[in-house]
């Protein structure tokens, strides 16, 4: 391979200028990025970010490309059509990138090539108590952080589009990403994986994903996850894993346990829901330990009692009506579907 592999980094950003000025910033202070330019997508937003992009056309090689809203999959394939590199890096307009990020990609794929890999999120001590709880919950071995495929087993591994690497050759291979939001980067990963790509998780590719949302909308989120789970199980075959029911299986059992003290007589009754309670606080140390905050540690136990419901309810309903319903999912959850 060459020593100058030329990146691409695309952006896909929908009313989040403030956000994309933090990217932007953290681009411009990269140690060694090498041949990189930064392909900035509008979505159509209603909150532009050219003149954001305009004040950073003097330290950073920039493309700035405006379509009409169609979802982050599509802007992704946008983006990735007008790019001038070899290599497609993707990230969303939430992340940081650590100063080494590009020298650790480019030596890493210099050493051992894949035409596809992903890396790992991770929460910034400068985010706030929510931002670090729910990075927390969503990156923990003790909650749902090995569902995305298993970092020692990458036949399973399935990269995220937040911190993505993806080869020209494999994207026009594919087509890249579907019209499916959430779940466009695992089918994809899956599609990739089909055609005898090699997908690589890169350990030290960190990037800081800042997540802005609130309680609310994180439930809307992992809901969403749950809910588009099931249907790339069947769109590929072979797929589904056992983990994958976990969270449903938690809120299931975890509602039983609350019930089944009124039904048993006796101590008997009370164990289930002593050993929910030994894992809950199991986790809120893990979470202590990591943060070293009792404030975050206390919020990431109610981020992952709410991870497990919103997938979990996600995952099963969309289990049952895929079951049971003749209907396309298209028809069945509209919501989870764009139009390009």
């Amino acid at each position: 391979m060459e020593n100058q592999m030329f990146f691409s980094l695309i952006v896909p950003v929908y009313n989040r200028p403030a956000e994309l000025a933090e990217l932007l910033e953290s681009l411009a202070h990269q140690k060694d990025p090498g041949a990189l330019e930064v392909v900035v997508v509008e979505d159509g937003s209603q909150q532009p970010s050219e003149q954001l992009v305009a004040s950073f056309r003097d330290r950073l090689q920039l493309q700035y490309l405006k379509k009409p809203n169609t979802g982050p999959g599509d802007s992704r394939n946008f983006g990735m059509r007008h790019a001038l590199g070899e290599y497609f890096i993707l990230v969303d307009s939430d992340c940081v990138l650590p100063p080494g990020y590009f020298r650790q990609v480019r030596e890493s794929l210099e050493l051992d090539y894949a035409d596809c890999y992903g890396g790992p999120d991770a929460a910034h001590p400068d985010f706030n108590s929510l931002q670090q709880a729910i990075s927390f919950s969503m990156t923990s071995p003790w909650s749902t952080g090995g569902i995305r495929g298993g970092r020692k087993d990458q036949g399973n591994f399935q990269p995220r589009s937040f911190n993505m690497g993806l080869s020209r050759k494999a994207f026009e291979a594919s087509g890249g990403f579907g019209n499916i939001h959430p779940g466009e980067d695992p089918d994809l990963s899956l599609r990739l994986a089909k055609q005898g790509f090699r997908i690589r998780y890169l350990p030290g590719a960190v990037v800081y994903h800042k997540r802005r949302i609130s309680w609310r909308s994180f439930y809307r989120q992992v809901y969403k996850f749950g809910l588009a789970r099931p249907i790339l199980n069947r769109w590929h075959p072979g797929s589904g894993r056992p983990a994958y029911w976990f969270p449903t299986f938690f809120m299931l059992g975890m509602g039983a346990s609350i019930i089944l003290p009124f039904l048993l007589p006796g101590r008997l009754g009370f164990l289930p829901l002593v050993a929910f309670g030994c894992y809950l606080l199991i986790f809120t140390i893990a979470a202590l330990r990591a943060t070293g905050n009792p404030g975050i540690a206390s919020k990431a136990l109610l981020a992952v009692l709410i991870q497990f419901t919103g997938y979990g309810w996600g995952f099963l309903k969309s289990t049952i009506l895929l079951t049971f319903s003749s209907k396309k999912p298209q028809a069945l959850f509209p919501g989870l579907f764009f139009n390009p």
